[in-house]
């Protein structure tokens, strides 16, 4: 076989890189969603009477409604990162961009990655660990948000 005929070298799935941004990233998301809890821990200490010695009833609404709004504080975190510069925090030291496939991707395309990656993770990370079986190594909010994530040499 020789160099015209031969298929080009199959991008790499950067899925360590991936996983190590999203440990990076977790700290600055941690502090959000710890801010994003201060009210819904004043209001449920003030329904209680003033009882600090007790936490959000399990499966109440006020919990569900601090879940969904920490995942949104996360979202819009991730979202306006990808928008204003293609990386959050965490994956700046790996030289880690979000890019569209036709140009700049528009926050739908950002918000659409966030949620399926979101999926992806509930369901043990498969949408990730999918890059290293398909054929253009892409996880699943990288093919369904017309969104790609690209590694950018080290420049000397």
């Amino acid at each position: 076989m020789n160099a015209d005929t031969a298929s080009p070298p199959r991008p790499s799935p950067l899925l360590l890189r991936r996983l190590l941004a999203l440990f990076y990233d977790l700290w600055p998301v941690l502090a959000l969603c710890m801010l994003t809890a201060v009210p819904f821990t004043l209001l449920d200490v003030a329904a209680s009477g003033g009882n600090t010695h007790h936490n959000i009833a399990p499966y109440s609404p006020l919990q569900w409604l601090l879940w969904l709004c920490c995942w949104t504080v996360a979202g819009v975190y991730a979202t306006l990162s990808w928008k204003r510069g293609g990386q959050t925090l965490g994956m700046r030291p790996w030289r880690l961009y979000v890019r569209g496939v036709d140009g700049a991707p528009s926050l739908g395309m950002l918000w659409k990655r966030y949620a399926v990656g979101t999926l992806s993770l509930l369901c043990g990370g498969l949408g990730f660990w999918w890059a290293l079986f398909d054929r253009d190594r892409l996880t699943w909010h990288d093919r369904l948000s017309n969104t790609r994530l690209v590694r950018i040499p080290r420049q000397e």
